[in-house]
């Protein structure tokens, strides 16, 4: 396979995104609310220059424009842009049309769908999104249940139970140390291989 068209493209937007993740693995450990607003408005910034890339190549920044860890690095960008709905929801859409190119992955839709599932007040679908609460790592809103892991096979996702426990074990590590160790991804699961 040779690589992306657009090599600079992916190093800015791998770049923003591992500024973006550093941020969001912090949140579970009280940032200030200047902290908070600086995540934001990098979330939004990042979102901007996402968009400008849509724009300026006619839709999703695929694989073959940016290769696989550009493509995520992207579908990331949109997971975090939870404060414009709009945009989400745009790239909801090019990510659908880019997984039936082969420029996108199931499990980067799925995740970006139960996102956008959550931040709009519904449910997700693939059980992909967790939040803390009281007793720790708790998955979010799900429909349709004992109909899960079926749906997440279809998508090439481990089985819940897999996943939900490795997204503990890596928050308890988060809690004992304070930070992510580097190998760990920053979603609850990668978006592009089963966790």
């Amino acid at each position: 396979m040779t690589g992306p068209q657009r090599p600079d493209i992916a190093r800015d937007l791998l770049s923003r995104v591992e500024d973006a993740r550093e941020h969001h693995r912090k949140i579970a450990y009280l940032l200030s609310d200047t902290e908070i607003g600086m995540g934001r408005h990098r979330d939004h910034a990042n979102a901007a220059v996402l968009r400008r890339v849509i724009a300026d190549h006619g839709g999703w920044p695929g694989r073959s424009l940016v290769g696989v860890e550009g493509a995520d690095a992207a579908a990331r960008i949109a997971l975090y842009a939870d404060d414009l709905p709009d945009f989400q929801r745009l790239a909801l859409r090019l990510i659908s049309n880019a997984v039936g190119n082969g420029e996108a992955t199931k499990q980067q839709w799925a995740h970006l769908f139960d996102r956008s599932s959550i931040n709009s007040g519904g449910a997700q679908l693939y059980g992909t999104q967790y939040h803390l609460g009281p007793g720790g790592v708790e998955m979010l809103p799900v429909r349709d249940a004992q109909h899960l892991d079926e749906r997440r096979a279809n998508i090439g996702l481990p089985p819940f139970a897999t996943a939900q426990e490795a997204v503990r074990r890596r928050h308890a590590r988060e809690s004992a140390t304070g930070q992510v160790p580097d190998d760990e991804p920053a979603q609850a699961e990668p978006l592009d291989k089963a966790a």
